[in-house]
């Protein structure tokens, strides 16, 4: 594969200083409080919201499973998927960005997603809270080892040093800069990353144009591949017993186009629902500074998104046409980003762009670390086992919560193999079947009830794993993601038992009635 170079290890290393030094300046400021060290003291401005939402959500998945899925069959899941992406972004934004806002701070000046949730419903006993800072606990550990596995397959394809090795390399790196730093540092981080995500992606795509041959020769390689452009088919490549695609006379071999009908269209439009319930962009919209500057904040985070989703499926689906047997599975084409910027770009150039992928895989890794640790300290320790902890007691729970998760993150991660688009597709629905449902009732229904609350997030957890492991193997339209139905399911459990139970109280009915008169 890739020889190491020093001037692209040169690059990166300069990178890497910058951003944990950017953890000690931040260090004081993000260490004065709790809420300075989860939430940035609700201080973040436009350009910092919407760079550090999309950052911390799109991950090292953005510049490697994406452009994966697009390089081994074509545009068909990877577009789909990217779209749903797209119109959830945008909702989320639309719908949710501006109540959550305001709600949060009316709500007992709730500083995370399970802190809302018992405040919203005046949960004294702290049932939901806990049930939610267990869930955002499970969850992002896996989410977390599936940033670690970037890190790794990057290291060990650029310098052909060992995966292993290297992805605990990128795990402490991670670590420091968060344990130290905490909300303020891992959200301008983001900034810089956001920034150095969206120009890669731009560089690649316009370089591996070129490196093809133009538009026309490379769509016209890529149409000879059945259905591999087709937003209805999907290509199939000829597999051996070994699970690689064969190869044949220096060109890889493919099947008839496999159908890709309306269940698996809806499956990729159903991830945008995920949206709702990601505790990680959750939490960008209620550190914003005033939720008048929030307008402007989905205006940045649409046109980044979107430039970077189509540059990542173009980049992959190109790749295929550049270097056409170079990845002979799912895993391996992951890499695809990474080999190409070494074909295109001088090396201290390519040292900066591949520094995206280890900048995407932070951003979200740090944001995942940080969002654990303050759903172990401020949910459980603080909420549950001891209530009058201080605020040092409760940051020194979620330094040690974040060590825990960081060695869970690299156990998940040990097995090169992984594929981080299906890591991260299992983490995706469980966040937004618990948490999607019961934000919008939230927000939106006032007779929504702690015990419907409860029920919804459990049904929307359990709905995933059941969906995933025991109906979705039944194929046909049980086969869709389990995301949409397990969405729907919490739901409706929402409604049914909140219907069944007493009506909140007068005083939770009055704050959601006047909560969006709050000028903040």
């Amino acid at each position: 594969m890739v020889t190491g170079d020093f001037w692209v290890l040169l690059a990166m290393l300069l990178y890497f200083i910058v951003v944990v030094l950017i953890g000690f300046v931040y260090a004081k400021k993000s260490n004065a409080s709790s809420e300075a060290y989860f939430l940035g003291g609700r201080g973040l401005g436009p350009w910092l919201t919407a760079l550090s939402a999309e950052a911390s959500d799109m991950s090292g998945w953005l510049l490697m499973g994406l452009p994966g899925v697009a390089y081994f069959t074509g545009a068909s899941d990877a577009m789909w998927t990217a779209i749903g992406l797209a119109i959830g972004t945008y909702l989320n934004w639309k719908f949710v960005a501006k109540r959550l806002r305001k709600y949060s701070e009316v709500a007992n000046n709730s500083i995370t997603v399970p802190d809302f949730f018992s405040n919203r419903f005046h949960d004294n006993k702290h049932v939901l809270m806990t049930i939610a800072a267990i869930i955002t606990l499970v969850f992002f550990s896996i989410y977390t080892g599936s940033c670690f596995v970037t890190c790794g397959k990057l290291f060990s394809t650029l310098f052909g040093l060992d995966y292993a090795t290297m992805m605990v390399l990128g795990a402490i790196i991670v670590f420091l800069y968060t344990f130290v730093g905490g909300y303020l540092s891992v959200c301008t981080t983001d900034l810089i990353q956001g920034t150095l995500m969206f120009f890669a992606l731009a560089t690649v795509f316009i370089g591996s144009v070129a490196q093809a041959g133009g538009v026309e020769n490379t769509v016209a390689f890529l149409q000879d591949i059945p259905g591999y452009l087709s937003g209805t088919q999907i290509a199939t490549p000829i597999l051996d017993a070994a699970g690689n695609q064969v190869v044949e006379n220096g060109a890889p071999l493919f099947g008839a186009a496999g159908e890709y009908g309306l269940i698996t269209i809806v499956s990729g439009l159903a991830w945008g629902l995920g949206y709702f319930g990601m505790p990680q962009v959750l939490v960008r919209f209620m550190s914003v500074r005033h939720s008048d500057e929030i307008k402007k904040s989905r205006i940045i985070a649409m046109i980044w998104l979107v430039v970077s989703l189509s540059s990542a499926v173009c980049i992959g689906l190109i790749g295929r046409a550049v270097i056409p047997t170079e990845f002979l599975t799912q895993s391996a084409a992951e890499n695809v980003f990474v080999v190409l910027s070494r074909m295109i770009l001088p090396s201290f150039a390519c040292g900066l762009v591949v520094s995206g992928i280890f900048a995407a895989a932070m951003s979200s890794s740090s944001s995942y670390l940080l969002i654990s640790g303050s759903a172990v300290a401020t949910n459980i320790f603080k909420g549950l086992i001891k209530r009058d902890a201080t605020d040092r007691q409760v940051m020194i729970v979620a330094r040690f919560t974040l060590a825990a998760v960081l060695l869970f993150g690299i156990i998940i991660a040990m097995d090169s193999n992984s594929s981080i688009f299906n890591v991260v597709s299992y983490a995706w629905a469980g966040f937004g079947a618990s948490f999607g449902p019961l934000v919008l009732f939230s927000l939106y229904w006032k007779r929504t009830t702690l015990q419907g609350g409860i029920a919804g997030m459990l049904v929307g957890a359990a709905s995933v794993f059941a969906w995933h492991n025991l109906v979705k193997p039944l194929g046909g339209w049980f086969g869709v993601y389990e995301l949409l139905p397990a969405f729907v399911f919490a739901c409706i459990a929402i409604v049914v038992v909140s219907l069944l139970t007493k009506k909140p109280s007068e005083e939770i009915e009055k704050e959601f009635d006047t909560y969006m008169d709050l000028d903040v």
